[in-house]
This record gives C-alpha cells, sequence and structure tokens, in this order.
C-alpha cells in the first residue's frame, strides 16, 4: 500500500494531465459540431471493423449450424418448386410459367448481399449492423431480408456500415397479410421472447387459421409482397373487442442472424412516387 501511495505520488502530475486530456477532448468533440461529426464518423468505423472481425470470428465457429440450416432450407424449396411445377404444368401444359412469374417478381428489384456485423435480442429496442453502405447502394428505408423472411428496415447508413431497426424493435411497423386470405394488418414487436410478434387490427369477419404464413402485403416500396414474416401460433381479442390480434412466431431466427439481404426496390419505389404525385396533382385540380 505505501509501496503505492508513493508511485501516485511520484507520478501524480502525469495523471493530472491525463484527466485534463480526457475533459478538454469531451469538450471539444461535445461542444462543437464539426469536430463531433468528424468524431462520430472515426467512432463509427473504427467500432465497424471491431464488430467485422469479431462476427468474422462467430460466423466460422457456426458455419456447421448455418450449413444445415441452408440444407434443410433447399430441400424443402427444390420440393416445393417441383410441386409447383408439376401442377401448373398438369394444369396449363405450359412448363415454363412459373420460371416467367418469377423473373417477373425479381425483374423489379435488386438484392444487395450483406452480413451482420453486431447484434442484439435483449433490449426493447434492438438494432443491426451490416457491413454494407452507401458506396454499396445502400439507402434508408430499404427493406432488409434472409433466407427464412423479414429483418428489419434501413435506419441510418455510413459509407460502408448500415444499421438496421429490426423486427425485434418497438419501432419496426410493418405492413402484413395472411396468405392466400387477404387480411392486412401491422406486425410489431412488444418486447419479451425474441421469437413471438403480433399483428392487430384484423377484422372479426376474417376467416384463417392457426398455422397460416403471414408475409409482407406489398403495400410500401419497402418490401415486394410475398416474403414470409412468419406463422399464426394464436388468437386473441383486442382490447375493445371489434378486431382480432394475432400472434406470430417469426420466421427468421434474430439470435443466429449472419447472412442478409438489402432489397433495392428502386422501379417500384419510382411507380408509387409517381402514382402519388399524380394523385396529388388530381386533388389540387378538384380543389
Amino acid at each position: 500500500m505505501r509501496n503505492l501511495i508513493e508511485f501516485l505520488k511520484k507520478y501524480n502530475h502525469w495523471f493530472v494531465f491525463v484527466v485534463l486530456e480526457v475533459v478538454s477532448f469531451v469538450l471539444l468533440f461535445k461542444f462543437n459540431s464539426y469536430q463531433g461529426s468528424v468524431w462520430f464518423s472515426s467512432a463509427n468505423v473504427v467500432a465497424g471493423k471491431v464488430y467485422e472481425i469479431d462476427a468474422d470470428i462467430k460466423n466460422y465457429f457456426s458455419l456447421t449450424k448455418i450449413n444445415e440450416q441452408l440444407n434443410k432450407r433447399n430441400l424443402y424449396l427444390e420440393q416445393t418448386v417441383r410441386k409447383l411445377s408439376e401442377q401448373v404444368h398438369s394444369e396449363t401444359g405450359d412448363s415454363t410459367w412459373l420460371v416467367r412469374t418469377h423473373e417477373q417478381v425479381l425483374k423489379d428489384y435488386k438484392l444487395i448481399p450483406a452480413k451482420v456485423v453486431a447484434n442484439s435480442c435483449d433490449k426493447r429496442d434492438n438494432f443491426i449492423t451490416i457491413d454494407k453502405g452507401r458506396a454499396d447502394g445502400v439507402r434508408k428505408d430499404m427493406g432488409v431480408a434472409c433466407g427464412n423472411g423479414v429483418v428489419g428496415v434501413v435506419y441510418m447508413v455510413s459509407e460502408h456500415y448500415a444499421i438496421v431497426i429490426p423486427v425485434l424493435n418497438s419501432k419496426s411497423n410493418i405492413s402484413v397479410t395472411i396468405r392466400n386470405r387477404g387480411y392486412y394488418g401491422y406486425l410489431h414487436w412488444t418486447g419479451g421472447a425474441a421469437d413471438l410478434a403480433y399483428v392487430d387490427d384484423i377484422p372479426r369477419h376474417a376467416h384463417f387459421r392457426l398455422g397460416d404464413l403471414v408475409e409482407t402485403s406489398g403495400y410500401s416500396s419497402i418490401f415486394p409482397p410475398g416474403i414470409i414474416a412468419g406463422q399464426i401460433l394464436h388468437v386473441y381479442n383486442s382490447r375493445d373487442g371489434l378486431s382480432y390480434r394475432v400472434q406470430v412466431r417469426l420466421a427468421v431466427d434474430f439470435g443466429n442472424l449472419r447472412d442478409v439481404c438489402v432489397i433495392d426496390n428502386t422501379a417500384m419505389e419510382e411507380r408509387i412516387d409517381l402514382l402519388r404525385n399524380a394523385q396529388d396533382s388530381l386533388s389540387l385540380k378538384q380543389d
């Protein structure tokens, strides 16, 4: 103890110097907007690199499990495509119809592959960091999905990284529909279990069953229609008793999320903007 005190006495001026330097830097970056923005950008780049290295290590040790999931998913998709092809061919006699339809759906958007470098599932407002940014064509409000379904929406973008608001965030609100039923609502998460979310405002006259799939509705330029969000697990009455509240088991395992795709739906976005402008112009003429 005595040696420690002697050490502190001997080098106290250095400790004072370090404390004053830290205080001066804090004041500099906090109360000067330019210096603050430079610090924020540099810190994001450094943090992004650290997250990326950490994610690469985790990815390496989880490759076996991911490959198993991909094999199961590919087998399921192959069987589904085969059955659909056989059914369409038997109904129409045209074996190329399914291929043409798939190409027609995909032509309106492109996918930007990305890797998750930081992720959280245990907070009220979780965020995901991916290793693609403005330089790769990623923009704010783009949809993000993976092979299993909906992930979230791009919130902030830097040159080489982007932050995503996932479904597991209290501010997430994604337009969805019950597949083949035609009933719409908004998917949101209320905290708690990372594999459960809810869809509110399903009308009382709606006909659907437990196990039905919930997918994106396509009512916005963020997600094209038909991307799986989850599967109906339970049905409850709303608080006012005028509609249903549907509990959904999410299709994406957010605790094991590694590879995602950012959806660049520029063509759809242009069409929606054009339609909005036409509606606004028509409203002005009527006024």
